[in-house]
Protein backbone atom coordinates (compact mmCIF):
# COMPACT_ATOMS: atom_id res chain seq x y z
CA UNK A 1 0.00 0.00 0.00
CA UNK A 2 1.50 3.38 -1.27
CA UNK A 3 -0.10 6.46 0.76
CA UNK A 4 -0.17 9.36 -0.39
CA UNK A 5 -1.54 12.78 2.13
CA UNK A 6 -3.56 14.92 -0.20
CA UNK A 7 -4.88 18.45 1.89
CA UNK A 8 -4.61 21.89 2.45
CA UNK A 9 -2.98 23.81 5.61
CA UNK A 10 -4.57 21.48 7.93
CA UNK A 11 -2.74 18.88 6.32
CA UNK A 12 0.80 20.15 5.54
CA UNK A 13 1.15 21.73 8.87
CA UNK A 14 3.20 24.38 10.77
CA UNK A 15 6.25 24.37 11.59
CA UNK A 16 6.56 22.28 14.95
CA UNK A 17 3.59 20.54 14.83
CA UNK A 18 2.88 16.96 14.34
CA UNK A 19 0.57 17.31 12.01
CA UNK A 20 -2.27 14.11 11.76
CA UNK A 21 -0.20 12.69 8.95
CA UNK A 22 2.28 11.96 11.81
CA UNK A 23 -0.52 10.72 13.59
CA UNK A 24 -1.75 8.63 11.27
CA UNK A 25 1.77 7.42 10.10
CA UNK A 26 1.83 6.17 13.73
CA UNK A 27 -1.08 4.00 13.88
CA UNK A 28 -0.21 2.69 10.65
CA UNK A 29 2.89 1.61 12.25
CA UNK A 30 1.07 0.01 15.25
CA UNK A 31 -1.68 -1.98 12.91
CA UNK A 32 0.20 -2.79 10.16
CA UNK A 33 3.83 -2.81 9.27
CA UNK A 34 5.63 -6.10 9.88
CA UNK A 35 2.06 -8.15 10.86
CA UNK A 36 0.18 -6.71 8.40
CA UNK A 37 -0.39 -5.31 5.11
CA UNK A 38 2.70 -3.56 4.44
CA UNK A 39 2.95 0.43 3.47
CA UNK A 40 4.82 3.06 2.46
CA UNK A 41 3.96 7.24 2.77
CA UNK A 42 5.14 8.74 -0.76
CA UNK A 43 4.81 12.17 -2.50
CA UNK A 44 6.62 14.99 -3.73
CA UNK A 45 6.90 17.54 -0.88
CA UNK A 46 7.76 16.66 3.08
CA UNK A 47 8.19 20.28 4.65
CA UNK A 48 6.15 21.90 7.17
CA UNK A 49 4.82 25.48 6.09
CA UNK A 50 6.99 28.18 8.48
CA UNK A 51 4.69 31.62 8.87
CA UNK A 52 8.14 33.14 9.15
CA UNK A 53 9.02 32.77 6.09
CA UNK A 54 5.57 32.79 4.38
CA UNK A 55 6.69 29.33 2.53
CA UNK A 56 6.58 25.58 2.87
CA UNK A 57 10.47 25.71 4.44
CA UNK A 58 9.98 24.07 7.23
CA UNK A 59 11.49 20.72 8.62
CA UNK A 60 10.66 21.39 12.30
CA UNK A 61 7.95 18.57 13.02
CA UNK A 62 7.29 18.74 16.66
CA UNK A 63 8.87 14.36 17.11
CA UNK A 64 12.46 14.55 15.59
CA UNK A 65 11.65 10.41 15.40
CA UNK A 66 9.14 11.33 12.75
CA UNK A 67 11.12 8.95 9.50
CA UNK A 68 11.90 11.49 6.39
CA UNK A 69 10.38 9.03 3.82
CA UNK A 70 7.29 9.20 5.95
CA UNK A 71 6.85 12.70 6.06
CA UNK A 72 6.46 12.49 2.49
CA UNK A 73 2.84 14.50 0.79
CA UNK A 74 0.83 16.49 -1.24
CA UNK A 75 -0.84 19.07 0.92
CA UNK A 76 -0.02 23.28 0.66
CA UNK A 77 -1.26 26.22 2.79
CA UNK A 78 -3.81 27.57 0.84
CA UNK A 79 -4.22 25.04 -1.72
CA UNK A 80 -7.10 23.02 -2.19
CA UNK A 81 -9.07 20.99 -4.56
CA UNK A 82 -8.70 23.87 -7.99
CA UNK A 83 -4.88 23.47 -7.02
CA UNK A 84 -4.78 19.78 -6.40
CA UNK A 85 -6.59 18.97 -9.59
CA UNK A 86 -4.45 19.52 -12.04
CA UNK A 87 -0.92 18.01 -10.26
CA UNK A 88 -2.68 14.92 -9.17
CA UNK A 89 -1.84 12.93 -12.05
CA UNK A 90 1.36 13.32 -11.90
CA UNK A 91 2.13 12.69 -8.08
CA UNK A 92 -0.17 9.48 -8.56
CA UNK A 93 2.39 8.67 -11.75
CA UNK A 94 6.08 9.38 -10.24
CA UNK A 95 5.44 8.05 -7.06
CA UNK A 96 3.23 5.10 -7.68
CA UNK A 97 0.23 6.09 -4.84
CA UNK A 98 -2.41 3.29 -5.22
CA UNK A 99 -4.27 4.58 -1.87
CA UNK A 100 -5.32 8.76 -1.40
CA UNK A 101 -6.04 10.32 2.11
CA UNK A 102 -7.78 12.96 0.96
CA UNK A 103 -8.52 16.42 3.06
CA UNK A 104 -9.76 19.15 1.22
CA UNK A 105 -12.12 21.96 0.37
CA UNK A 106 -12.59 24.49 3.24
CA UNK A 107 -10.18 26.73 1.60
CA UNK A 108 -12.33 25.96 -1.75
CA UNK A 109 -15.28 27.39 -0.33
CA UNK A 110 -13.50 30.17 1.73
CA UNK A 111 -11.76 31.83 -1.06
CA UNK A 112 -11.84 29.98 -4.24
CA UNK A 113 -15.09 28.67 -5.54
CA UNK A 114 -18.23 28.00 -4.23
CA UNK A 115 -19.60 24.44 -3.47
CA UNK A 116 -20.87 23.26 -7.08
CA UNK A 117 -17.63 24.44 -8.70
CA UNK A 118 -15.68 22.90 -5.84
CA UNK A 119 -17.60 19.52 -6.66
CA UNK A 120 -17.10 19.67 -9.90
CA UNK A 121 -13.24 19.79 -9.41
CA UNK A 122 -13.50 16.72 -7.18
CA UNK A 123 -14.99 15.02 -10.24
CA UNK A 124 -11.76 16.43 -12.47
CA UNK A 125 -9.61 15.23 -9.63
CA UNK A 126 -10.85 11.62 -9.02
CA UNK A 127 -10.97 11.39 -13.37
CA UNK A 128 -7.11 12.78 -13.45
CA UNK A 129 -5.71 10.42 -10.51
CA UNK A 130 -7.40 7.71 -12.54
CA UNK A 131 -5.83 8.43 -15.71
CA UNK A 132 -2.42 8.11 -14.07
CA UNK A 133 -3.53 5.15 -12.02
CA UNK A 134 -6.83 3.52 -13.27
CA UNK A 135 -7.12 0.95 -9.73
CA UNK A 136 -6.49 3.82 -7.34
CA UNK A 137 -8.67 4.66 -4.26
CA UNK A 138 -9.46 7.11 -2.25
CA UNK A 139 -10.95 8.15 1.17
CA UNK A 140 -12.05 11.67 1.52
CA UNK A 141 -13.37 13.61 4.45
CA UNK A 142 -15.46 16.02 4.30
CA UNK A 143 -15.07 19.94 4.89
CA UNK A 144 -14.87 20.74 8.84
CA UNK A 145 -16.49 24.35 8.79
CA UNK A 146 -14.29 25.98 10.93
CA UNK A 147 -15.18 28.89 13.64
CA UNK A 148 -16.46 31.29 10.22
CA UNK A 149 -19.53 28.79 10.11
CA UNK A 150 -20.59 30.57 13.29
CA UNK A 151 -21.27 33.58 12.23
CA UNK A 152 -21.47 33.57 8.47
CA UNK A 153 -24.03 31.87 7.63
CA UNK A 154 -24.14 31.26 4.00
CA UNK A 155 -20.52 30.46 4.13
CA UNK A 156 -21.69 27.56 6.99
CA UNK A 157 -24.53 26.76 3.82
CA UNK A 158 -22.02 26.48 1.43
CA UNK A 159 -19.74 24.15 3.76
CA UNK A 160 -23.30 22.28 4.13
CA UNK A 161 -24.10 22.00 0.23
CA UNK A 162 -20.68 21.16 -0.75
CA UNK A 163 -20.21 17.98 1.65
CA UNK A 164 -24.00 16.88 0.23
CA UNK A 165 -22.64 17.34 -3.48
CA UNK A 166 -18.99 15.35 -2.02
CA UNK A 167 -21.42 12.33 -0.42
CA UNK A 168 -22.89 12.10 -3.98
CA UNK A 169 -19.56 11.98 -6.07
CA UNK A 170 -17.99 9.51 -4.03
CA UNK A 171 -21.24 7.05 -4.51
CA UNK A 172 -21.31 7.91 -8.31
CA UNK A 173 -17.98 7.60 -9.11
CA UNK A 174 -16.48 4.65 -6.65
CA UNK A 175 -16.10 1.70 -8.99
CA UNK A 176 -15.18 -1.99 -8.18
CA UNK A 177 -12.19 -1.26 -9.72
CA UNK A 178 -11.14 1.97 -8.31
CA UNK A 179 -13.05 2.46 -5.13
CA UNK A 180 -13.45 5.56 -3.04
CA UNK A 181 -14.97 6.35 0.49
CA UNK A 182 -16.44 8.85 1.87
CA UNK A 183 -14.79 8.91 5.40
CA UNK A 184 -16.92 9.64 8.70
CA UNK A 185 -16.52 13.73 10.16
CA UNK A 186 -14.19 13.40 12.60
CA UNK A 187 -16.28 12.42 16.16
CA UNK A 188 -17.13 14.97 18.55
CA UNK A 189 -15.36 18.00 16.78
CA UNK A 190 -15.08 21.07 18.80
CA UNK A 191 -13.26 24.01 17.59
CA UNK A 192 -12.38 25.19 20.68
CA UNK A 193 -10.73 22.03 21.57
CA UNK A 194 -9.84 20.72 18.51
CA UNK A 195 -7.62 24.05 16.94
CA UNK A 196 -5.63 26.92 17.85
CA UNK A 197 -7.36 29.39 16.06
CA UNK A 198 -10.83 28.03 14.91
CA UNK A 199 -9.11 25.83 12.08
CA UNK A 200 -6.03 24.54 12.20
CA UNK A 201 -5.84 21.25 14.57
CA UNK A 202 -4.17 20.98 17.75
CA UNK A 203 -2.75 17.71 19.13
CA UNK A 204 -6.36 16.61 20.08
CA UNK A 205 -8.05 17.55 16.40
CA UNK A 206 -4.88 15.74 14.48
CA UNK A 207 -6.13 12.41 16.38
CA UNK A 208 -9.02 13.33 15.57
CA UNK A 209 -9.03 13.44 11.90
CA UNK A 210 -6.23 10.91 11.41
CA UNK A 211 -9.03 8.91 13.64
CA UNK A 212 -11.66 9.38 11.12
CA UNK A 213 -9.34 7.94 7.88
CA UNK A 214 -8.45 5.22 10.19
CA UNK A 215 -11.91 4.11 10.49
CA UNK A 216 -12.95 4.20 6.99
CA UNK A 217 -9.85 2.33 6.01
CA UNK A 218 -10.24 -0.43 8.56
CA UNK A 219 -14.14 -1.07 8.40
CA UNK A 220 -14.34 -0.62 4.02
CA UNK A 221 -11.00 -2.44 3.53
CA UNK A 222 -9.63 -3.80 6.86
CA UNK A 223 -6.80 -2.19 6.63
CA UNK A 224 -4.92 -1.26 9.91
CA UNK A 225 -7.33 -1.92 12.97
CA UNK A 226 -9.25 0.68 15.14
CA UNK A 227 -7.59 3.94 16.40
CA UNK A 228 -5.97 4.57 19.53
CA UNK A 229 -6.87 7.40 20.66
CA UNK A 230 -4.75 9.45 23.59
CA UNK A 231 -6.38 9.43 27.49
Amino acid sequence: MRVLFVGDSMTIGGAGEHTWRHRMWRHLERTCGPHGEAFEIVGPRDALYDKAADAPVSRAYADPAFPAAARRHLAGWGEGWLHMAPVIAGAVREHRADTLLVFLGLIDLGFYTGSEETAATVRRFVAEARSARPHVRAVVLPVIPNVRARHDALFAAECERFNELLAKAVAELSTPASPLLLASPPEDWDPDRDTYDGTHPTASGEHRIAAAFAGALHQAWGVGGPYRMPA
